[in-house]
């Protein structure tokens, strides 16, 4: 019998038939170094296309309402009414509604009352907010947790709710139609600020506060030296979210200050809305005024803002 041939056949197991082994085929080989680079590479790529897209999507949300604010404070009435929000003024430089705006809106008044209330509002949550985060970190009372918990819930309850007898107690203090009903309510009512200077004191060794003490300080005295010059972060992040929220409120001041002369920047631009219409040329131009102030003042002092809560969420 004549023996027969070798043959080379693979089989099943990518070996011959004389035991000898081949490469299995493409499709069956594990992937390699290479090919699981490229897929994390692309899903990379991927992640980082979704991330620039809702970039681009949250920017437009900001800026298309700024955009069409701009442009309707450089357009005349007629056009305001018979062309489209983005549409684009026939004149670039018609500066008539800003003069309209500032003059008849009485900016300069609102500005200056706005200031006054800034002042005073920002100066005294600073203090009474510090000084309370810090009788509640550094001082044990019975009435510790009942304290913390009523903080607690005066964040969950609406203001509004609270409008009738609010106004009620400012009415019985005298203080309706006067700069210093809003200045005591924003003193009063802003429970943030003492949350963000609790966490700052709690980062603050109590060693400090024992070797103060050795040396004859008072409670006061700790407060003063030692616990306020390190809550710097915390005041600048507290008088810039205090001074925006002042600055842009409006209810408060419409209720507690009716009067012409006590209009802030906030209720000055209500004075172009009339019974048969609102001027949305002046509106707008008036508004460009009040934004630009803080747009410049948030460019300017956004680090302290990001680094206040950053340093507040570690301690």
């Amino acid at each position: 019998m004549t023996p027969a041939p070798h043959t080379t056949t693979a089989t099943a197991t990518g070996r011959t038939a004389d035991g000898r082994s081949t490469p299995a085929p493409a499709s069956a080989r594990p992937p390699g170094p290479g090919r699981t680079s490229g897929l994390r590479r692309n899903r990379g790529r991927f992640g980082q296309a979704l991330v620039h897209l809702s970039l681009v999507a949250a920017s437009l949300v900001v800026l298309l309402p700024l955009a069409v604010i701009f442009l309707t404070s450089l357009k005349t009435s007629r056009e305001v009414t018979d062309t489209g929000a983005l549409s684009l003024p026939g004149d670039w430089l018609n500066f008539g509604n800003y003069v309209t705006a500032f003059s008849d809106g009485r900016m300069l008044s609102a500005f200056g009352n706005t200031a006054f209330i800034l002042l005073f509002s920002i100066t005294g949550t600073v203090v009474i907010g510090s000084m309370t985060a810090y009788a509640i970190d550094r001082f044990d009372f019975r009435a510790k947790k009942l304290v913390m918990a009523l903080f607690l819930v005066a964040t969950l309850v609406p203001g509004v709710t609270t409008q009738v007898a609010t106004f009620q107690v400012v009415n019985s203090f005298g203080l309706f139609d006067t700069r210093w009903a809003p200045i005591l309510l924003y003193m009063g009512t802003d429970i943030v600020s003492i949350y963000i200077f609790l966490q700052f004191i709690r980062g603050i060794p109590v060693s400090l506060d024992e070797a103060a003490r050795l040396d004859g300080a008072n409670s006061f005295t700790v407060y003063r030296k030692i616990i306020f010059p390190l809550l710097k972060p915390a005041v600048a992040t507290v008088v810039i979210i205090k001074g925006i929220t002042v600055y842009n409120d409006f209810y408060i001041p419409f209720l507690y200050m009716p009067s012409q002369d006590l209009g802030t920047i906030s209720t000055a631009l209500y004075r172009f809305k009339g019974p048969f219409g609102a001027h949305w040329e002046n509106i707008s131009a008036g508004a460009i005024l009040v934004i630009v102030p803080t747009l410049v003042l948030f460019l300017f002092l956004q680090r302290y803002i990001y680094n206040g809560f950053a340093q507040g969420a570690t301690k």
